[in-house]
């Protein structure tokens, strides 16, 4: 599933600061035994677009949802202020106007007040979205399952499930719908006055991460000698079962001491991030290495976090952008220039929705924000 989303897994992950700005520095040692010296490496403008191209989907979306939570699937537009503030309601009113084939505005005549609803189109369309959610089931059940399994004793606050359970595509009532619904696999624990979504049962099955999954599918699995014997490309990137796939942004280049250092980087193994990270030091760079993959897996499940300080190192698999209410880390190999390249069911189906104004590939997936 590719979404966006705000969770803290207990120490799977590492806390680190905020940056200062979207320029991130690194310094590069050269080869002729000189001083390091300071690189600026620029912003990445697709994907700082794509933050961008989210904002009217975005309004699109939820005022659909807040007509649909009314009754009779209309809402009073005196009422627009309490959902959403006096500040945003204005935002919504220009969206109404500006897409009369989605948001169809009636009343204001004798005793009937104003009010805003959904066009014939955009109903008929609005009613895919339940087949969306069935198709979406499953895959919320194993990334749910996937989630609690990257965490230390396999547990997250339930309150942060709640806080981002929209941007992880789960339904309003999924502690019903779903937590509920699977006893075999979840169930809500309290500990020390705190509630917990607990993972019931282990499945070794499930511990292979998306890169891995892209490795065998793609047949990249080499032998350990066979890794020896391939050169890294100029843009850094090695076929290996320990690699990650670097996507620089187009400003970025890398000398050779640079490449040298990333070679033996990306050739290094590590242990598997559903791997209880207790059992490794932190000093250890493979343990360090482990953490880039655990965000990797976080990010093809759209989970946000704290900002870690492994982001800023591995500029050439995460960017991070200041765009929007919040920074976001995008996944980069995940994007085609502004495109998402694999959309869940819900993703596409709000990209048919939002499609009606005009807009097309509008949905995102594959970043976190954090606050």
């Amino acid at each position: 599933m590719k979404r966006r989303s705000i969770i803290t897994l207990s120490s799977s992950i590492i806390r680190c600061q905020k940056l200062d700005s979207m320029f991130v520095s690194v310094r590069q040692i050269s080869s002729g035994g000189k001083r390091s010296k300071k690189k600026i490496y620029h912003r990445d403008y697709q994907l700082d677009k794509v933050m961008d191209l989210q904002k009217k989907p975005y309004l699109i979306l939820q005022l659909k949802c807040i007509i649909q939570s009314q009754n009779h699937q209309r809402l009073l537009l005196r009422d627009l202020e309490k959902e959403v503030g006096f500040v945003e309601k204005w935002n919504f009113m220009s969206i109404m106007e500006k897409y009369p084939s989605i948001f169809g505005v009636g009343g204001g005549c004798g005793k009937e007040l104003p009010f805003v609803t959904l066009t014939g189109k955009a109903e008929k369309i609005a009613r895919e979205q339940g087949e969306a959610r069935n198709l979406m089931e499953p895959i919320l059940v194993k990334n749910l399952r996937k989630l609690l399994m990257l965490s230390i004793d396999c547990r997250v606050p339930l309150e942060k499930v709640e806080l981002i359970g929209n941007e992880l595509g789960l339904p309003h009532d999924f502690k019903k719908s779903l937590i509920f619904k699977y006893p075999e696999y979840f169930s809500t624990k309290v500990i020390n006055g705190r509630a917990y979504l607990n993972l019931e049962n282990w499945d070794s099955l499930l511990a292979v991460t998306a890169r891995e999954e892209r490795f065998a599918r793609e047949r990249m699995l080499q032998s350990a000698g066979g890794q020896n014997k391939v050169r890294i490309t100029k843009d850094g990137n090695y076929l290996g079962p320990f690699a990650f796939k670097m996507c620089y942004a187009a400003g970025f280049r890398p000398n050779k001491s640079y490449l040298e250092e990333l070679e033996k980087w990306q050739k290094m193994e590590f242990p598997s991030p559903y791997l209880n990270a207790r059992r490794f030091e932190v000093a250890d760079p493979k343990t360090r290495k482990r953490v880039v993959a655990v965000l990797h897996e976080l990010l093809k499940y759209r989970l946000p976090s704290k900002l870690v300080l492994c982001l800023t190192k591995h500029h050439g698999i995460f960017y991070i952008t200041n765009k929007g209410a919040r920074r976001t880390v995008f996944l980069r190999e995940a994007y085609d220039g502004t495109n998402l390249v694999d959309k869940c069911s819900i993703l596409m189906f709000n990209d048919k929705f939002v499609a009606l104004s005009g807009r097309n590939e509008t949905s995102s997936g594959n970043v976190m924000k954090y606050t």
